[in-house]
C-alpha cells in the first residue's frame, strides 16, 4: 500500500508540473528542486529533535513499568482493549503503554503522546508475526492516533487569539464534536474490516463512562473564558506530565527499584529509535514536498470548487478547504495555511473559523504513518491508510457541518 501511494505521489506531482511548464510556469522546477532538499532536511531535524523527548520518555517508562504504575493504567483499560484488540494476550505490557498514549492524546500533552506511540507500537510488535507488515492491533491503535480526540486544542486558542478573535474558544465545542466524529468512524471502519463486535457490554460500559465524562467536562469548560480555559488546560496538561514522572520515579524508588540503571536503559532504546526513524521520514516528507510544490494540491481545489459551483451549492466552506487539503500531509502547512485564510477572510469569518475547526478535527496521517510504522520497521500497512483518511474524510465533514451549524 505505501509502495503505491509513494509512487502515486511522484506520478501526480509529474503530470502536474508537466501542466504547469505547459502553461509557462517555469518557477515550479526550482519550487520543486527546492522543496527536495528542504524534505530531506527537516526529515533529518525531526529525528535529531526527538532523540532527546524519545530518551526521555522511554527511560522515564522503563522506570515506570518496573515500578509498576504502567501496569496500573493497563488495568484500567485492559478490559476494553482486549476486546478492540483480541490479538493481544490479557496482561501484556502493551496495554500499559496503549492506554498512556491515548491519554495524552486526550490531554493534549503532545510532548508525551509521540514517545508513549512509538513505545506502543514497539510493544505490539513483540508480538507480530511478519515484521514488516502491521497486525489488526498496530492499525486500529495507529488509526485511534491519526483520529484522536483532543479536549482542550489550546494552540488553536492561541493562534486565534493572535489573529485578533473576539473569542478565541468558541471554536471548542465545534472541534470536539468533529474530532470525535472522525474517532468514531475511524474506529467503526477498522471494526467493520477487522470484524470486531463493537456492541458487547464491556464496550458499551466504557464508551457510556467517556460520553458522561466528555458532556460533564464540555458543560464546564462552556462556563469559562477563553483565557480560563487556556489557563486550566496549561495547569492540567503541566501538572499530569509532573505527576506522572513523580510518580514513576517514586514508585520505583519505594520498590527498591535500580532507577538510574534502568532509566539509561530505557534511554539508549529511544535514541536507537529516532535515528531508525530518518529513513522512513525522508521518503514520506519527500514524496509529500514534491506533491506540494508542484501545484497538485491547487489543482484539486479549482476542481473542487467548480463541482460545487456546478451543483448551485454553498461555495463558502472552500475558502478553508486548502487547509484540510494540507492537513494529513503536513501539520506545519496545514498552519500556513490554516493562517492566511484567517488573516486574508477574517478570523471570525465563516472560512476563518472553519479552517480552525479542520486544523483541529484531524492529525497528520501520513505523519503518523510514517512515524509508527517506520519506527519498527514495518513496509505494509495493509488497511491503516485508508481507514485513517476515510476517518480524515469524515473529520472534515463533520468540520463543515458543525461549521454551517454554529455559524452558518
Amino acid at each position: 500500500m505505501l509502495n503505491r501511494v509513494w509512487l502515486l505521489f511522484f506520478i501526480v506531482a509529474a503530470i502536474s508540473i508537466l501542466v504547469q511548464l505547459l502553461a509557462g510556469n517555469t518557477e515550479v522546477l526550482s519550487d520543486s528542486v527546492t522543496a527536495l532538499f528542504a524534505s530531506a532536511k527537516l526529515a533529518a531535524d525531526i529525528s535529531l529533535g526527538l532523540i532527546g523527548v524519545l530518551a526521555l520518555w522511554m527511560g522515564l517508562m522503563q522506570v515506570g513499568e518496573k515500578a509498576g504504575v504502567v501496569g496500573l493504567f493497563a488495568r484500567l483499560f485492559e478490559p476494553l482493549l482486549s476486546r478492540l484488540m483480541p490479538e493481544v494476550p490479557r496482561g501484556h505490557v502493551a496495554y500499559g503503554s496503549i492506554s498512556m498514549n491515548l491519554t495524552a492524546n486526550i490531554l493534549g500533552l503532545d510532548n508525551a503522546a509521540t514517545p508513549l506511540g512509538i513505545k506502543a507500537m514497539h510493544d505490539l510488535q513483540s508480538l507480530n508475526p511478519i515484521k514488516t507488515v502491521a497486525t489488526n492491533a498496530q492499525i486500529l491503535f495507529l488509526v485511534l492516533n491519526t483520529s484522536s480526540v483532543t479536549l482542550v486544542p489550546v494552540t488553536v486558542f492561541l493562534y486565534r487569539a493572535q489573529q485578533g478573535a473576539e473569542h478565541p474558544a468558541d471554536v471548542f465545542l465545534p472541534i470536539l464534536l468533529a474530532t470525535s466524529a472522525s474517532t468514531l468512524v475511524g474506529l467503526l471502519v477498522v471494526a467493520i474490516i477487522q470484524k470486531i463486535p463493537l456492541f458487547n457490554s464491556v464496550i458499551l460500559a466504557y464508551a457510556g463512562l467517556v460520553m458522561g465524562s466528555l458532556m460533564a467536562l464540555v458543560a464546564y469548560l462552556l462556563t469559562l473564558s477563553a483565557d480560563a480555559i487556556g489557563s486550566m488546560s496549561m495547569v492540567l496538561g503541566n501538572g499530569i506530565l509532573l505527576l506522572l514522572i513523580f510518580s514513576f520515579i517514586l514508585a520505583a524508588g519505594y520498590r527498591k527499584v535500580a532507577v538510574f540503571d534502568e532509566f539509561v536503559e530505557g534511554a539508549k532504546q529511544g535514541f536507537n529509535q529516532a535515528i531508525t526513524l530518518i529513513p522512513y521520514l525522508i521518503a514520506m516528507l519527500l514524496a509529500i514536498a514534491v506533491l506540494r510544490a508542484s501545484g497538485a494540491l491547487e489543482y484539486v481545489l479549482q476542481m473542487l470548487t467548480t463541482l460545487i459551483s456546478g451543483l448551485g451549492w454553498d461555495t463558502r466552506f472552500i475558502d478553508a478547504m486548502p487547509t484540510a487539503l494540507m492537513k494529513p500531509f503536513s501539520g506545519s502547512g496545514a498552519r500556513a495555511m490554516m493562517l492566511e485564510t484567517m488573516d486574508h477572510h477574517g478570523v471570525d469569518s465563516f472560512a476563518g473559523r472553519l479552517a480552525a475547526i479542520l486544523q483541529g478535527s484531524t492529525e497528520t496521517t501520513f505523519y503518523v504513518l510514517a512515524v509508527y510504522f517506520g519506527s519498527v520497521g514495518i513496509r505494509n500497512g495493509r488497511h491503516a491508510l485508508s481507514c485513517g483518511l476515510t476517518a480524515d474524510v469524515a473529520g472534515i465533514a463533520a468540520a463543515i457541518g458543525v461549521c454551517y451549524w454554529f455559524y452558518g
